[in-house]
């Protein structure tokens, strides 16, 4: 697959969800894995775009695996004229702590999450960005919507461009109209490297659980992949149950009993996003 059909991806949730602006300056998060080293690569070749005129910097928070290979990601960066900078944190003796651990002494993902995204964004303010880019694909969005849904009792997943008001910042996924089957073809066809995983979490995650249970749902009901994508933006408020005294009620945006709405069918969806 050639860079180009990445491109086109980007372009595309460039125009629909406005990501970048002339003047920007944009961190892309680099862990070192598929998914980033692909967005720092094609962001840099975004720029070569008309009406593309905005600055690149790669951030790699270094948490402090040591058998993370940090020579292969900035040996690619540095062949590929690609910006990188990486700051060295002490994160993973704090995770080790006893006090920070799970209740099976595991290393919590959540509290590394929270300390990596800290230091990324002073990190990228301190370089004088003001936007961080993440390398979350379409796939992401859909098992981040049914994680949403079955641990945290709402339906919803990240936004592809989000204001995020503590760093007075944006964060956004240039990657998010893309399947991570794209950006595997990509990355190979193209000699991108990802550097092998060392978290010891690594596989043994809710995501990881929720992204094989989707794959036995496509095996079995091929269309659902696309209809899962379009449902993130085709999603209709009257299709979700209201409180009685709700203000929905009261300004007859929702059906009483005695105003039945539309029965839907199975067949009544507008189609799969392109």
């Amino acid at each position: 697959m050639k860079i180009q059909t990445i491109l086109r991806g980007i372009r595309q949730a460039d125009n629909r969800f406005g990501l970048i602006r002339p003047g920007d300056k944009i961190a892309v998060a680099v862990s070192g894995g598929k998914d980033s080293m692909l967005l720092l690569t094609a962001l840099r070749q975004y720029q070569k775009f008309p009406h593309t005129d905005f600055e690149l910097v790669g951030i790699h928070v270094d948490v402090g695996f040591e058998e993370f290979d940090h020579d292969l990601m900035t040996g690619y960066c540095r062949d590929h004229d690609l910006p990188l900078h990486i700051e060295k944190t002490r994160i993973f003796p704090i995770l080790e702590l006893d006090k920070n651990r799970g209740t099976q002494g595991q290393i919590q993902c959540s509290l590394c999450s929270k300390l990596k995204k800290g230091v990324l964004f002073e990190t990228a303010k301190k370089l004088g960005c003001n936007k961080v880019a993440f390398g979350h694909h379409a796939d992401d969005a859909i098992e981040t919507f049914f994680l949403n849904m079955i641990h945290g009792s709402k339906a919803a997943t990240f936004q592809p461009l989000q204001y995020m008001s503590r760093m007075d910042m944006d964060l956004i996924r240039p990657l998010v109209l893309l399947r991570e089957s794209e950006i595997v073809q990509a990355c190979q066809d193209n000699g991108i490297p990802s550097v092998r995983r060392v978290c010891p979490n690594d596989g043994f995650t809710q995501r990881q659980s929720i992204k094989d249970d989707l794959e036995e749902v496509y095996r079995r009901y091929p269309m659902a992949r696309d209809n899962f994508l379009t449902v993130l933006s085709n999603c209709d408020e009257k299709g979700f149950w209201h409180d009685a005294d709700s203000e929905n009620v009261r300004t007859g945006t929702v059906h009483r009993k005695d105003q039945p709405g539309k029965e839907e069918t199975p067949d009544s969806h507008t189609g799969p996003i392109q």
